[in-house]
């Protein structure tokens, strides 16, 4: 039986990559006879971002929210997943790091209830944001309780269902630049199951991740730990 697929993924600023990742994903997941559905969560772009999507759009179906001004990565992210309305749901980031072969690995262990997410190996960020993820995932181990291998990996299949009991809980949002481990752990205290599967990581194909000044990483430093801090509350009220 043919498998209906949406694919979320926000965007901003992306226009030298957006179309070319999009027809990757179009290209071998309908040769895999997988029907799917984009829902794109454009964040403010200044680009030339919403005439690639456009010029996209002629190829298959495509759901755009935009946005005149910036919401932030997490914003954008809840903003897409609260517009999907099939029930097998697929988040990709558009910068074309997810490879789409690894969409079946997801689909072959979804069962229906389970959380089926990344685990990028090896990783192709740099140096420094491996050291920052890594100090980041201490605090959240400890904090938490929660042992996952890649808890920031953009890239997983899941029930709508199981989407929206996680995007439900109070304050859902409060990690604005670790959006990804919230989501996670948020699921693990629903007890819903998380599986990880090893998944390939490739370089953007443009532009690159935003890094911070030094002058401001104490600061996002302190505000992480105490967002942290803040989630470990309501994570023991789920």
């Amino acid at each position: 039986m043919k498998k209906n697929i949406e694919i979320v993924t926000p965007v901003h600023n992306e226009g030298a990559s957006i179309y070319s990742t999009l027809d990757e994903y179009y290209t071998f997941l309908k040769n895999a006879d997988i029907d799917i559905k984009f829902v794109i969560s454009e964040d403010g772009s200044t680009d030339d971002t919403l005439n690639e999507i456009e010029k996209f759009s002629f190829k298959t179906d495509i759901k755009l929210i935009t946005s005149k001004n910036r919401k932030g990565y997490s914003k954008a992210v809840i903003d897409g997943l609260k517009e999907t309305s099939s029930d097998i749901v697929c988040f990709i980031d558009s910068d074309g790091q997810c490879d789409p072969k690894d969409l079946l690995k997801l689909l072959e262990k979804f069962n229906g209830n389970n959380l089926v997410i990344g685990n990028r190996k090896p990783r192709s960020d740099n140096s420094f944001r491996l050291f920052i993820s890594f100090i980041f995932k201490i605090f959240y181990v400890y904090l938490t309780k929660i042992k996952l291998s890649d808890p920031s990996c953009p890239y997983f299949i899941s029930s709508r269902k199981n989407i929206e009991k996680i995007l439900d809980t109070e304050n859902i949002g409060i990690l604005k630049q670790g959006f990804w481990w919230e989501f996670y752990a948020r699921a693990t205290y629903l007890n819903i199951d998380i599986l990880e599967v090893t998944v390939n990581h490739r370089k953007r194909k443009s532009g690159s991740t935003v890094v911070f000044k030094t002058t401001k990483l104490p600061r996002i430093a302190i505000d992480h730990i105490f967002s942290l801090f803040k989630l470990s509350k309501i994570l023991k009220n789920l």
